[in-house]
């Protein structure tokens, strides 16, 4: 406690006198004594007496906070230039009063890595908690606890241990203070700052000490040394192996707790430890896991609604006329259809989509562009199954979903406030390490300006070079998106330049007969278009991934935060665009710009438009939806759990050979994967892609939540699993909130209500019946009697072009039908759109208008309705303020009257004193 008395202005001028290097010999790089004559006296200790497995030095005593690792050559002229770096930062290290230990490689299973271990004393850690706010306990909390449950008893299968779900002890909690230490509850110096406290101060102090010999003076920052190779890894340790408790009984095992709770797919139904995820891992990845599990919770109801949704269109599909009508003999067997493509596509009855043996005969209308996985059969877009999505149900769950994404955006807000009162989080705007600058900031920028709140020197990047350096990324990011987007136009060329190669080849190859059920040009076409849409997207996404990150670093954000929100914004407009592109074009673009048969519309005046499927385009979004959203899970879910997995066993193959004894713990976290800075935005982009797919589209697809809580009920434990056994615990991080994601989530609910009320409206069939139901019907007894004649227009084949006309008339046919709303070749209008076209065209506007205007004034109204913070949660923070600073005025109070007391008690001892001497000195003059 001798060096407690240091001045907190200090800890200030330290972390500026970081900034360029210089400033050396000041107060942070003062060399603690101490610490040197323990060090010198911890070293003749034997290191066999201290377990391999073991967090700790080889005293036992010093924890092991943080680990860096490096290969060194001394005969090599490269080694030697990064070996006098490292000696220069170490020094600067241990001059910030952090305490070192080497382990030689000889010790190391390959004997070719050193690995140095970082401890941080007692006074170090206090200094940096008081400079980066941290709050520490002072007081046990003495309100009261919530109510339990009443129904507690219910849901007790899903519950687990108390002592896991509440490792720590509740308190009240205030900003550290060093010189006020005896306020808190200090009980044991070694225990009073957790590990990830102990690893968060620690890796601020090595992302800011300086290094550097000759011209790299004013370098610093452990960041820089990795990546220039100095040292190979930088990583906090694991408390423990996972699949066992420590052997060391002053670890805390915190790591198998996790795994034996969490990280087992056998718990998949058990709520998660989210106070011991915090504990472990930090607020960062604490938040991400409360806000998946939440996601996860309210997909359940979205699921339950969308699950009979679609059952409902599973029990009326017999009953559709519309479908009976098509699949009629009667009736959709004597209509007979237009051809598909120009020339080489013959006629074909309207009944052939129902009927397996007549698909193989003449080609069947296409099945949309499906671009990632292969086509489903084409009887799959038969109307039986178009009734099961599109239905008034679709139009309810549309609504519902609507309304589903503001309830849940704000239970979120609410669930939010709790986690930031019960993590000490209600005051924290942004962790100091978000809002210092960034490292590379200040070795980037060279100039120099006040900063009008601190008042003291600070770099700054000239608005000159901002500004170019946000066009040149502007550009950057609209030309990727231009090839997207080019490439998703390619994929539909080649569609529809095979299309009628590909059916060509089918009809006049007596070969291929016996597959021809199976293999119809529909799936030929979009077999090989979504191979190589596939190919493409992972090319553009290995690519793009890169790029963003090379034109964000060139950007030069000023924080770690504005760093990670400038990422996020690139890299989540890139997946939009990449994943929801052929979303969009079956939604809004397929079958809507076709023309007609006199007249088909072109595209580049070569290629022919794609007509929707006589049931409707709904179909075809929806198997679209199924393919994309389902695959990219599944695949998902396999690289996240397989790859690592492997690549952990390639690297520690030669080491588990070994005896156990000899495979340390730092080795042993060495082996495995690195989650890295930017691991956790991957995970939220994933999670948000699939909030995209759920809402956006949902009309269109039912089963999508159910597949997407599925998935999720899945990812937890997957994500569980690999970050505690298969990755190198991440640096500790504080976070409030889920950050910019809750800004793009909020765009994409309000998104979702257009594109769900254009998809019931242009995508379905839903409005056009309801206008034949209500004005055109002329059947009272059975209202959609009629209705697909209604909806199919009239051609006289004579009218084709040269560039459309069948090459053969083998059904000898004079008038074909086609999809549309246009008066017949013998009206004085012909091929005019009708009155019905423009009745249609106007119900779907105002039904788009309406649906929009309903959905937004509920979601307006809940989301007043429902406050982000609970007022209980409100009266809480209020009570625990209150008593927080009546705690801090008794301590003032108590130590003022204890220096008072001081002083009264040294003027009575000043008084006796001076009486003493008067009496002598009467004594002597007597």
């Amino acid at each position: 406690m001798s060096r407690s008395g240091r001045k907190e202005e200090e800890t200030l001028i330290e972390m500026s006198g970081t900034g360029d290097g210089e400033d050396l010999n000041g107060p942070l790089y003062e060399i603690n004594s101490n610490a040197d004559s323990e060090i010198r006296s911890h070293s003749e200790i034997d290191k066999n007496l201290q377990s391999k497995d073991s967090v700790f030095f080889c005293d036992g005593i010093r924890r092991i906070d943080f680990v860096l690792s490096y290969v060194d050559d001394p005969n090599k002229e490269v080694d030697r230039k990064k070996s006098d770096r490292r000696r220069e930062f170490e020094m600067n290290l241990q001059k910030a009063g952090l305490e070192l230990e080497t382990e030689d490689k000889k010790e190391s299973e390959s004997g070719k890595i050193y690995f140095l271990k970082i401890h941080a004393p007692w006074e170090v850690l206090c200094t940096y908690a008081e400079v980066l706010n941290l709050k520490m306990p002072i007081r046990s909390n003495d309100m009261e606890a919530k109510a339990d449950n009443p129904l507690h008893w219910l849901i007790r299968i899903f519950k687990l241990p108390y002592n896991v779900m509440n490792p720590e002890d509740d308190y009240f909690t205030a900003p550290f203070n060093k010189q006020k230490q005896e306020l808190f509850k200090i009980e044991d110096q070694s225990k009073f700052f957790s590990p990830a406290t102990r690893n968060r101060i620690v890796y601020y102090i090595l992302s800011r000490c300086p290094y550097g010999v000759g011209e790299e003076k004013r370098k610093f920052g452990v960041k820089r040394l990795l990546s220039n190779g100095t040292y190979t890894s930088a990583f906090p340790l694991h408390d423990c192996q996972y699949w066992k408790l420590s052997m060391d009984g002053k670890c805390e095992s915190e790591r198998y707790t996790l795994y034996k709770h969490w990280a087992r797919f056998g718990k998949f139904y058990k709520e998660q430890p989210l106070d011991l995820i915090r504990k472990y891992y930090g607020e960062k990845i604490g938040i991400y896991f409360a806000w998946l599990g939440f996601y996860t919770e309210m997909l359940f109801f979205a699921a339950i609604v969308g699950f009979f949704c679609f059952l409902y269109g599973w029990i009326t599909m017999d009953e559709s006329i519309s479908s009976k009508e098509i699949c009629d003999n009667d009736i959709g067997g004597q209509i007979i259809m237009c051809p598909l493509c120009d020339k080489r596509c013959e006629f074909w009855r309207l009944n052939s989509t129902c009927e397996p043996s007549q698909v193989s005969l003449s080609p069947s209308p296409a099945h949309g562009v499906h671009y990632v996985t292969p086509c489903a059969h084409p009887l799959l877009s038969s109307p039986q199954y178009s009734h099961l999505f599109d239905n008034v149900a679709t139009l309810f769950f549309a609504i519902f979903m609507g309304i589903w994404v503001t309830l849940f955006l704000e239970f979120w807000k609410r669930r939010q406030a709790r986690l930031e009162y019960e993590w000490d989080l209600v005051d924290f705007e942004e962790e100091q390490q978000q809002l210092q600058l960034r490292p590379e900031y200040e070795a980037k920028c060279t100039h120099k300006k006040k900063n009008p709140v601190t008042q003291e020197m600070e770099p700054y990047l000239p608005i000159t070079s901002k500004a170019a350096r946000f066009c040149f990324s502007g550009a950057t990011v609209l030309f990727w998106i231009s090839l997207i987007i080019a490439s998703m136009i390619a994929i539909i060329v080649y569609r529809l330049a095979v299309y009628a190669a590909f059916a060509s080849i089918m009809e006049n190859n007596h070969t291929l007969e016996p597959i021809s059920g199976l293999l119809t040009p529909q799936l030929a076409t979009s077999v090989t278009a979504s191979c190589l849409n596939f190919i493409v997207i992972m090319i553009l996404n290995f690519l793009y991934e890169r790029v963003a990150i090379w034109i964000t670093d060139m950007e030069i954000p000023r924080t770690h935060l504005e760093y990670e929100n400038r990422l996020t914004m690139k890299m989540f407009l890139f997946q939009f665009v990449n994943y929801y592109s052929s979303c969009f074009y079956v939604a809004f673009f397929k079958g809507k710009f076709v023309g007609f048969p006199g007249d088909y519309t072109y595209m580049f005046n070569s290629w022919r438009n794609e007509e929707c499927d006589p049931a409707g385009c709904l179909i075809e979004l929806t198997t679209q939806l199924t393919i994309v959203m389902a695959g990219k899970q599944i695949w998902g879910n396999i690289q996240e759990a397989l790859v690592p997995f492997v690549w952990n066993w390639w690297r520690s193959r030669r080491a588990r050979n070994s005896p156990e004894n000899l495979y340390s713990r730092w080795e042993q976290d060495y082996d495995l994967q690195i989650f890295g800075q930017l691991g956790l935005f991957y995970e939220y982009l994933e999670m948000v892609v699939q909030f995209g797919f759920i809402t956006l589209f949902v009309a269109s697809f039912p089963l999508a939540p159910l597949l997407a809580l599925l998935n999720n009920i899945l990812e937890i434990r997957v994500d569980a699993w690999k970050l505690t056994t298969q990755f190198r615990r991440p640096f500790a991080a504080k976070a409030h909130s889920i950050g910019v994601w809750q800004e793009i989530l909020n765009g994409m609910a309000v998104l979702s209500v257009v594109t769900n009320a254009f998809i019931v409206a242009f995508t379905s069939d839903m409005i056009p019946r309801l206008v034949y139901y209500y004005a055109y019907s002329e059947n009272e007894a059975s209202p959609m009697s009629g209705y697909i004649n209604s909806s199919l227009s009239v051609f006289d084949i004579s009218d084709f072009s040269d560039l459309s006309t069948p090459e053969t008339n083998e059904m000898n046919v004079t008038l074909c039908r086609y999809r549309d709303y246009r008066y017949p070749p013998d009206h004085h209008k012909r091929y005019h759109h009708t009155m019905q076209y423009w009745h249609i065209l106007a119900a779907k506007m105002a039904f788009i208008i309406i649906m929009e205007h309903v959905v937004f004034v509920v979601k307006f109204f809940v989301a007043w309705l429902i406050p982000d913070v609970p007022s209980e949660v409100k009266a809480r923070i209020k009570r625990e303020k209150y008593l927080t600073q009546r705690i801090l005025h008794e301590y003032e109070l108590t130590k003022l009257q204890q220096k008072l007391a001081g002083k009264e008690h040294c003027a009575e001892v000043a008084k006796q004193v001076q009486a003493t001497e008067g009496k002598v000195q009467l004594s002597a003059y007597m």
